[in-house]
Protein backbone atom coordinates (compact mmCIF):
# COMPACT_ATOMS: atom_id res chain seq x y z
CA UNK A 1 0.00 0.00 0.00
CA UNK A 2 0.89 3.37 -0.92
CA UNK A 3 2.71 5.72 2.01
CA UNK A 4 0.74 8.11 1.31
CA UNK A 5 -2.72 6.26 1.55
CA UNK A 6 -4.32 6.46 4.96
CA UNK A 7 -7.41 4.43 4.60
CA UNK A 8 -7.75 1.52 2.08
CA UNK A 9 -11.15 0.05 1.80
CA UNK A 10 -11.17 -3.18 0.12
CA UNK A 11 -14.41 -4.86 -0.94
CA UNK A 12 -16.67 -3.55 2.61
CA UNK A 13 -20.20 -5.15 3.11
CA UNK A 14 -22.78 -4.47 5.32
CA UNK A 15 -25.62 -6.99 4.88
CA UNK A 16 -28.85 -6.96 7.30
CA UNK A 17 -30.72 -9.89 8.17
CA UNK A 18 -34.57 -9.81 7.20
CA UNK A 19 -35.98 -11.94 9.79
CA UNK A 20 -39.91 -12.81 9.70
CA UNK A 21 -41.60 -15.09 12.32
CA UNK A 22 -41.74 -16.01 16.11
CA UNK A 23 -38.26 -17.87 15.24
CA UNK A 24 -36.89 -14.60 13.64
CA UNK A 25 -36.25 -17.10 10.72
CA UNK A 26 -33.79 -15.34 7.58
CA UNK A 27 -35.72 -15.02 4.77
CA UNK A 28 -33.63 -12.23 2.80
CA UNK A 29 -30.78 -9.26 3.47
CA UNK A 30 -30.87 -5.74 2.62
CA UNK A 31 -27.26 -5.43 0.78
CA UNK A 32 -26.62 -1.87 2.40
CA UNK A 33 -23.44 -1.77 1.82
CA UNK A 34 -22.29 -4.25 -1.27
CA UNK A 35 -18.48 -4.82 -2.44
CA UNK A 36 -17.23 -0.82 -1.75
CA UNK A 37 -13.85 -0.43 -2.71
CA UNK A 38 -12.10 3.08 -2.33
CA UNK A 39 -8.61 4.78 -0.48
CA UNK A 40 -8.21 7.95 0.98
CA UNK A 41 -4.79 9.73 1.40
CA UNK A 42 -3.35 11.15 4.03
CA UNK A 43 -4.33 14.55 4.42
CA UNK A 44 -7.31 14.94 1.52
CA UNK A 45 -10.92 14.95 1.75
CA UNK A 46 -12.80 12.25 0.00
CA UNK A 47 -16.48 13.04 -0.40
CA UNK A 48 -18.97 10.35 -0.60
CA UNK A 49 -22.51 11.15 -2.32
CA UNK A 50 -25.67 9.37 -3.81
CA UNK A 51 -29.79 9.48 -2.75
CA UNK A 52 -30.78 8.92 0.79
CA UNK A 53 -30.71 4.79 1.07
CA UNK A 54 -27.87 4.60 -0.85
CA UNK A 55 -25.53 3.81 1.58
CA UNK A 56 -23.21 6.13 2.95
CA UNK A 57 -23.71 6.37 6.17
CA UNK A 58 -23.96 2.83 6.49
CA UNK A 59 -20.21 2.68 4.92
CA UNK A 60 -19.19 5.63 7.48
CA UNK A 61 -20.20 3.56 10.38
CA UNK A 62 -18.79 0.05 8.91
CA UNK A 63 -15.34 1.76 8.63
CA UNK A 64 -15.33 2.83 11.99
CA UNK A 65 -16.81 -0.25 13.37
CA UNK A 66 -19.85 1.78 14.68
CA UNK A 67 -21.46 -1.25 13.12
CA UNK A 68 -20.02 -4.43 12.26
CA UNK A 69 -19.00 -5.14 8.82
CA UNK A 70 -20.26 -8.35 7.36
CA UNK A 71 -17.41 -8.97 5.00
CA UNK A 72 -13.95 -6.81 3.47
CA UNK A 73 -10.94 -5.12 4.76
CA UNK A 74 -10.64 -1.81 6.30
CA UNK A 75 -6.79 -0.54 6.42
CA UNK A 76 -5.61 1.81 8.52
CA UNK A 77 -2.36 3.50 8.29
CA UNK A 78 -0.17 3.54 11.81
CA UNK A 79 2.94 5.24 11.36
CA UNK A 80 3.88 2.60 8.25
CA UNK A 81 2.13 -0.49 9.78
CA UNK A 82 -1.30 -1.40 8.70
CA UNK A 83 -4.05 -1.80 11.46
CA UNK A 84 -7.01 -3.96 9.72
CA UNK A 85 -9.98 -2.55 11.82
CA UNK A 86 -12.60 -5.83 11.26
CA UNK A 87 -10.29 -7.75 12.60
CA UNK A 88 -9.25 -5.82 16.09
CA UNK A 89 -10.62 -7.11 19.47
CA UNK A 90 -12.30 -5.03 21.67
CA UNK A 91 -9.33 -4.00 23.99
CA UNK A 92 -7.18 -3.31 20.39
CA UNK A 93 -10.24 -1.51 19.22
CA UNK A 94 -10.32 1.36 21.89
CA UNK A 95 -6.85 1.81 20.93
CA UNK A 96 -7.61 2.82 17.60
CA UNK A 97 -10.48 4.89 18.30
CA UNK A 98 -8.20 8.24 19.16
CA UNK A 99 -6.73 7.90 15.71
CA UNK A 100 -10.45 8.05 13.81
CA UNK A 101 -13.78 10.13 14.99
CA UNK A 102 -17.19 10.90 13.55
CA UNK A 103 -18.97 14.13 13.55
CA UNK A 104 -22.86 13.29 13.28
CA UNK A 105 -25.69 14.93 11.04
CA UNK A 106 -27.56 16.01 13.80
CA UNK A 107 -26.21 18.75 16.13
CA UNK A 108 -29.26 18.22 18.80
CA UNK A 109 -29.60 14.56 19.32
CA UNK A 110 -26.11 13.83 19.21
CA UNK A 111 -24.91 15.63 22.58
CA UNK A 112 -26.34 14.71 25.28
CA UNK A 113 -28.41 17.35 27.18
CA UNK A 114 -27.94 16.39 30.94
CA UNK A 115 -23.55 17.12 30.37
CA UNK A 116 -21.94 20.74 30.38
CA UNK A 117 -19.95 21.42 27.59
CA UNK A 118 -16.96 20.89 29.47
CA UNK A 119 -18.06 17.20 30.13
CA UNK A 120 -19.02 16.81 26.70
CA UNK A 121 -15.88 17.84 25.08
CA UNK A 122 -13.71 16.22 27.59
CA UNK A 123 -15.28 13.05 27.87
CA UNK A 124 -12.80 11.65 25.10
CA UNK A 125 -9.74 12.72 27.19
CA UNK A 126 -11.76 11.02 30.34
CA UNK A 127 -12.23 7.96 29.37
CA UNK A 128 -8.82 7.63 27.26
CA UNK A 129 -7.00 8.74 30.72
CA UNK A 130 -5.15 11.18 28.71
CA UNK A 131 -6.57 13.98 30.79
CA UNK A 132 -8.36 14.81 34.44
CA UNK A 133 -8.92 18.08 36.43
CA UNK A 134 -6.89 21.35 35.57
CA UNK A 135 -5.51 19.92 32.48
CA UNK A 136 -8.50 18.87 30.90
CA UNK A 137 -10.27 22.37 31.68
CA UNK A 138 -7.02 23.72 30.05
CA UNK A 139 -7.73 21.08 26.93
CA UNK A 140 -11.23 21.64 26.47
CA UNK A 141 -10.35 25.70 26.37
CA UNK A 142 -8.08 25.39 23.65
CA UNK A 143 -10.58 23.26 21.70
CA UNK A 144 -13.44 25.54 21.93
CA UNK A 145 -10.76 27.96 21.32
CA UNK A 146 -9.83 26.35 17.60
CA UNK A 147 -13.98 25.78 16.82
CA UNK A 148 -14.81 29.32 17.33
CA UNK A 149 -16.72 29.32 20.62
CA UNK A 150 -15.75 31.02 24.11
CA UNK A 151 -14.19 28.85 26.73
CA UNK A 152 -16.01 30.29 29.30
CA UNK A 153 -19.42 28.85 27.83
CA UNK A 154 -18.39 25.43 29.01
CA UNK A 155 -20.08 25.16 31.90
CA UNK A 156 -23.43 25.69 29.98
CA UNK A 157 -25.83 22.79 28.64
CA UNK A 158 -26.76 22.17 25.04
CA UNK A 159 -29.66 23.95 25.19
CA UNK A 160 -28.14 27.18 25.34
CA UNK A 161 -26.44 27.07 22.13
CA UNK A 162 -28.06 27.28 18.63
CA UNK A 163 -27.23 24.58 16.16
CA UNK A 164 -24.32 25.87 14.48
CA UNK A 165 -22.37 26.65 17.58
CA UNK A 166 -23.65 22.38 18.90
CA UNK A 167 -22.23 21.16 15.83
CA UNK A 168 -19.21 23.10 16.90
CA UNK A 169 -19.40 21.42 19.86
CA UNK A 170 -19.51 18.03 18.23
CA UNK A 171 -16.80 18.77 15.99
CA UNK A 172 -14.17 19.90 19.02
CA UNK A 173 -15.22 16.56 20.91
CA UNK A 174 -14.28 14.87 18.01
CA UNK A 175 -10.88 16.93 17.88
CA UNK A 176 -10.06 16.13 21.52
CA UNK A 177 -8.05 13.13 20.43
CA UNK A 178 -5.93 14.51 18.04
CA UNK A 179 -7.20 11.92 15.54
CA UNK A 180 -6.25 11.05 11.49
CA UNK A 181 -9.71 10.25 9.98
CA UNK A 182 -12.85 12.25 10.83
CA UNK A 183 -15.53 10.76 8.97
CA UNK A 184 -18.23 13.62 8.92
CA UNK A 185 -21.81 12.17 8.56
CA UNK A 186 -23.84 15.31 6.53
CA UNK A 187 -22.30 17.97 9.32
CA UNK A 188 -24.06 20.58 7.52
CA UNK A 189 -27.00 19.53 5.91
CA UNK A 190 -29.37 20.48 9.59
CA UNK A 191 -27.82 23.98 9.74
CA UNK A 192 -29.29 27.46 7.89
CA UNK A 193 -27.20 28.19 4.52
CA UNK A 194 -25.08 31.25 6.01
CA UNK A 195 -24.18 28.69 9.12
CA UNK A 196 -23.12 25.56 6.51
CA UNK A 197 -20.56 27.89 4.73
CA UNK A 198 -19.44 29.25 7.85
CA UNK A 199 -18.77 25.78 9.16
CA UNK A 200 -17.35 24.42 6.18
CA UNK A 201 -14.87 27.07 6.26
CA UNK A 202 -14.04 25.87 10.01
CA UNK A 203 -13.59 22.63 8.81
CA UNK A 204 -11.38 23.58 5.84
CA UNK A 205 -8.90 25.40 8.29
CA UNK A 206 -9.12 22.86 11.15
CA UNK A 207 -7.98 20.42 8.28
CA UNK A 208 -4.47 22.41 7.92
CA UNK A 209 -4.40 23.22 11.45
CA UNK A 210 -4.38 19.67 12.61
CA UNK A 211 -3.41 17.81 9.47
CA UNK A 212 -6.96 16.08 9.20
CA UNK A 213 -8.00 13.72 7.18
CA UNK A 214 -11.66 13.26 5.77
CA UNK A 215 -14.57 11.48 4.52
CA UNK A 216 -17.11 13.58 3.95
CA UNK A 217 -20.32 12.29 3.22
CA UNK A 218 -23.65 14.37 1.97
CA UNK A 219 -26.20 14.47 -0.70
CA UNK A 220 -25.72 18.07 -1.22
CA UNK A 221 -22.97 18.08 -4.49
CA UNK A 222 -22.76 22.04 -4.04
CA UNK A 223 -21.46 21.37 -0.57
CA UNK A 224 -19.14 18.49 -1.85
CA UNK A 225 -17.71 20.41 -4.74
CA UNK A 226 -16.60 22.88 -1.95
CA UNK A 227 -14.89 20.93 0.42
CA UNK A 228 -13.63 17.51 -1.29
CA UNK A 229 -10.52 16.71 -3.12
CA UNK A 230 -12.35 13.35 -4.71
CA UNK A 231 -15.60 12.07 -4.84
CA UNK A 232 -17.44 8.77 -4.82
CA UNK A 233 -20.73 8.57 -6.02
CA UNK A 234 -22.97 5.47 -4.41
CA UNK A 235 -25.99 3.62 -5.64
CA UNK A 236 -28.24 1.42 -3.89
CA UNK A 237 -25.15 0.13 -2.11
CA UNK A 238 -22.57 0.10 -4.54
CA UNK A 239 -19.69 2.69 -6.18
CA UNK A 240 -20.98 4.01 -9.69
CA UNK A 241 -18.23 6.56 -9.97
CA UNK A 242 -14.60 7.82 -8.09
CA UNK A 243 -13.37 10.91 -9.65
CA UNK A 244 -10.92 14.21 -8.86
CA UNK A 245 -13.85 16.47 -8.07
CA UNK A 246 -12.96 18.89 -10.42
CA UNK A 247 -12.72 15.98 -13.57
CA UNK A 248 -16.15 14.22 -12.03
CA UNK A 249 -18.40 17.67 -12.11
CA UNK A 250 -16.82 18.75 -15.64
CA UNK A 251 -17.03 15.18 -17.42
CA UNK A 252 -19.10 12.78 -15.74
CA UNK A 253 -18.99 9.01 -17.33
CA UNK A 254 -21.93 7.41 -15.10
CA UNK A 255 -25.73 8.19 -16.21
CA UNK A 256 -26.38 8.51 -12.37
CA UNK A 257 -23.65 10.88 -11.88
CA UNK A 258 -25.25 13.19 -15.17
CA UNK A 259 -28.44 13.36 -13.16
CA UNK A 260 -27.38 13.89 -9.55
CA UNK A 261 -25.65 16.79 -11.19
CA UNK A 262 -28.45 18.26 -13.17
CA UNK A 263 -30.21 18.66 -9.93
CA UNK A 264 -27.88 21.04 -8.66
CA UNK A 265 -29.63 24.23 -8.32
CA UNK A 266 -28.20 26.96 -10.72
CA UNK A 267 -27.65 30.50 -9.00
CA UNK A 268 -29.15 32.24 -11.21
CA UNK A 269 -32.99 33.40 -11.62
CA UNK A 270 -33.12 33.48 -15.46
CA UNK A 271 -31.47 29.99 -15.95
CA UNK A 272 -33.52 27.77 -17.93
CA UNK A 273 -32.75 23.99 -19.27
CA UNK A 274 -34.61 20.71 -20.14
CA UNK A 275 -32.88 19.19 -17.10
CA UNK A 276 -32.64 15.05 -16.87
CA UNK A 277 -34.87 13.95 -14.23
CA UNK A 278 -34.78 10.13 -12.97
CA UNK A 279 -37.48 8.22 -13.51
CA UNK A 280 -38.94 5.62 -11.38
CA UNK A 281 -37.71 4.40 -7.85
CA UNK A 282 -34.39 4.00 -6.12
CA UNK A 283 -33.54 0.12 -6.66
CA UNK A 284 -34.51 -1.90 -3.62
CA UNK A 285 -31.32 -3.07 -1.76
CA UNK A 286 -33.47 -6.74 -0.33
CA UNK A 287 -34.01 -7.24 -4.32
CA UNK A 288 -31.98 -5.46 -6.16
CA UNK A 289 -33.28 -5.30 -10.29
CA UNK A 290 -30.63 -7.65 -12.21
CA UNK A 291 -27.77 -6.37 -13.99
CA UNK A 292 -26.96 -2.84 -13.19
CA UNK A 293 -28.55 -1.24 -10.45
CA UNK A 294 -29.06 1.83 -11.74
CA UNK A 295 -30.73 0.70 -15.56
CA UNK A 296 -34.53 0.61 -14.72
CA UNK A 297 -33.90 4.55 -14.20
CA UNK A 298 -31.25 4.96 -17.04
CA UNK A 299 -31.98 7.12 -20.45
CA UNK A 300 -28.95 5.09 -22.05
CA UNK A 301 -29.81 1.47 -20.89
CA UNK A 302 -29.46 -1.66 -23.67
CA UNK A 303 -29.64 -5.49 -23.19
CA UNK A 304 -26.55 -6.11 -22.00
CA UNK A 305 -27.58 -3.56 -18.65
CA UNK A 306 -30.64 -5.73 -17.52
CA UNK A 307 -27.78 -8.97 -17.78
CA UNK A 308 -24.91 -8.24 -16.33
CA UNK A 309 -23.44 -6.17 -13.77
CA UNK A 310 -20.74 -3.66 -14.74
CA UNK A 311 -17.16 -3.44 -13.05
CA UNK A 312 -15.45 -0.75 -11.73
CA UNK A 313 -12.81 0.10 -13.88
CA UNK A 314 -10.73 3.04 -14.54
CA UNK A 315 -11.40 5.13 -17.39
CA UNK A 316 -8.78 7.87 -16.75
CA UNK A 317 -4.80 7.17 -16.61
CA UNK A 318 -2.58 6.91 -13.95
CA UNK A 319 -2.17 10.37 -13.05
CA UNK A 320 -6.03 11.46 -13.07
CA UNK A 321 -7.50 8.03 -11.91
CA UNK A 322 -11.76 8.20 -13.23
CA UNK A 323 -13.17 4.85 -11.96
CA UNK A 324 -17.03 4.29 -13.50
CA UNK A 325 -19.17 1.31 -13.04
CA UNK A 326 -21.01 1.13 -16.63
CA UNK A 327 -20.94 -0.46 -19.70
CA UNK A 328 -21.02 2.09 -21.86
CA UNK A 329 -18.54 4.84 -20.38
CA UNK A 330 -16.22 5.10 -23.29
CA UNK A 331 -19.21 5.69 -25.91
CA UNK A 332 -21.53 8.07 -23.86
CA UNK A 333 -20.56 11.92 -24.05
CA UNK A 334 -22.69 12.98 -20.92
CA UNK A 335 -23.42 16.66 -19.44
CA UNK A 336 -21.40 18.45 -16.76
CA UNK A 337 -21.50 21.16 -14.81
CA UNK A 338 -19.03 23.97 -15.53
Amino acid sequence: MNSSILLDVKGLKKYFPIQKGFWKRKVGEVRAVDNVSFYIREGETLGLVGESGSGKTTTGRAILRAIEPTEGEVLFNIDGKLINMPQLNRKELKQMRKHMQMIFQDPYSSLNPRMTVRDIIGEPLLVNGIARGKELEDRVAELMKAVGLRPEYMIRYPHAFSGGQRQRIGIARALALNPKLIVCDEPVSALDVSIQAQTLNLLQDLQEQFHLTYLFISHDLGVVEHISDRVAVMYTGRLVELAETEELFKNPKHPYTEALLAAVPKPDPKYREDEKHLSGEVADPSNPPSGCYFHPRCPYAKDICKQEYPPLVNVGNSDNEHYVSCHFADKLSLAGVE
